[in-house]
């Protein structure tokens, strides 16, 4: 009588507890392997602005069960409008609700990111070891295992070390060649913080275009809070280096910016200091040759960070997590298989979604002076009159993420079923 041979349980650390880490846990805890997910923040990390499913990421949601409690913390945003200094809309686009076709600048599938973090969190927490309020500061590997080094001074050793620590990435850093730049930039520059909603604040993103390639949006996704983005176009040393300086000065940086922009400016910049919390990031991409070395993969944005501009972030990271841990769990017994297997299949996927982000129209929706202002608002009215943007998004046959397809992990994906 033949007898199936069991597939070796892996002992597999994960550096970076947010949504392609929490993702990395599940999918590889259904594949019978022991994870412990380390996040260097002192909890979970449920914190940040809003996000959205697109395309394949919402499939991959669903094969895990999780799509009705994702829609069940939904954001209201209704569609996008550009509005002019007295906060007049000028022109409209609304979201695509039909279920066919493509998504419009707003998502069906709009959340926050700490929402989405906490679902994937709840889903993982009873099978996965988290460690919070520590990090890996290194790793030494060879042919049979991997041993990092943390915070603490403590090191342990496992099977496989996956970074799934963001678009700063620590492992990644350990990984490449010294001096190679893993970024491809797009020229823009972006900060976001939370203030105080007011009663003019609808469920309608308004977008603000400032001369000298500026925008400001403001979406609101609660009762009493409201998103401001500030976004500029700027190529100077001190754009870039000014996300590594303290909040302060990063606050002290962009209320200089945007000083003269007019509109809820005074209201946006008053309310930096008392919010719950301040980002500030340079626009791009993370494009690499290989997102693994031996023992060590990346993942999500420290592997293929596709840039908010690309629609595809978040449902990237979900998208690259199940394809990552499909494939471990498939080869469990040849890593060297499983790896390449991941950077094959998952390839042509990342390839798309960067590709899509093209700088030079990036700068026709920021434009310089008021005059090309006038002219894109001017040619976006026109075009939804004739209702140009809700036909193509209705009658696209493909959404952001093109015609690639989900792999199928059926053995993952039953599993899944199962726990939901």
């Amino acid at each position: 009588m033949a007898h199936e041979i069991a597939k070796p349980s892996l002992r597999i650390l994960v550096a970076g507890g947010g949504i392609a880490g929490q993702a990395l846990a599940f999918w590889l805890t259904r594949g019978g392997h022991r994870v412990t997910v380390v996040e260097r923040f002192p909890a979970l990390r449920a914190t940040g602005a809003q996000v959205d499913l697109r395309g394949q990421g919402i499939e991959a949601i669903e094969r895990m069960g999780l799509l009705e409690t994702v829609r069940g913390r939904l954001v209201d945003e209704a569609g996008v409008a550009f509005v002019d200094h007295r906060g007049r809309p000028k022109v409209t686009i609304m979201a695509n609700t039909s279920g066919k076709g493509r998504q419009t600048l707003t998502s069906q599938y709009e959340i926050m990111r700490g929402d989405l973090v906490r679902i994937l969190h709840d889903a993982t927490k009873d099978d996965t070891e988290h460690v919070f309020g520590k990090s890996v500061d290194g790793f030494d590997q060879d042919a049979d295992r991997v041993t990092a080094s943390f915070s603490d001074g403590t090191s342990a050793a496992y099977d496989l070390l996956i970074g799934a620590d963001g678009q700063g990435s620590r492992t990644r850093r350990a990984l490449l060649p010294e001096g190679l730049d893993p970024y491809w930039r797009v020229g823009i520059h972006m900060a976001y913080w939370f203030v105080p909603r007011i009663a003019s604040d609808s469920n309608i993103r308004d977008t603000y275009m400032v001369p000298g390639g500026r925008q400001i949006m403001r979406r609101s996704h609660n009762a009493t809070e409201t998103q401001v983005y500030f976004v500029m176009r700027e190529e100077s040393a001190e754009a870039s280096a000014i996300h590594r300086a303290p909040v302060e000065r990063q606050q002290e940086f962009w209320a200089d910016r945007f000083r003269d922009a007019g509109w809820q400016t005074d209201r946006f910049v008053k309310g930096m200091k008392d919010s719950p919390f301040f980002y500030s990031q340079e626009i791009a991409q993370v494009r690499i040759d290989s997102w693994s070395e031996g023992r060590v993969a990346l993942a999500g944005d420290a592997a293929h960070c596709a840039s908010p501009y690309s629609g595809m972030g978040t449902s990237g990271g979900l998208i690259g997590a199940y394809v990552l841990a499909g494939e471990i769990n498939r080869h469990a017994d040849d890593l060297p298989t499983a790896l390449a297997n991941y950077d094959r299949v998952l390839r042509p996927f990342v390839d798309g979604i960067q590709g899509e982000v093209d700088p030079r129209i990036l700068r026709v929706g920021m434009p310089l002076n008021k005059h090309a202002i006038s002219a894109f608002q001017n040619a976006t009215a026109l075009a939804c009159f004739f209702r140009i943007p809700d036909l193509v998004a209705r009658f696209s046959k493909e959404d952001r993420g093109g015609d690639w397809q989900l792999p199928a992990y059926v053995d993952a994906d039953a599993d899944a079923d199962a726990h939901a």
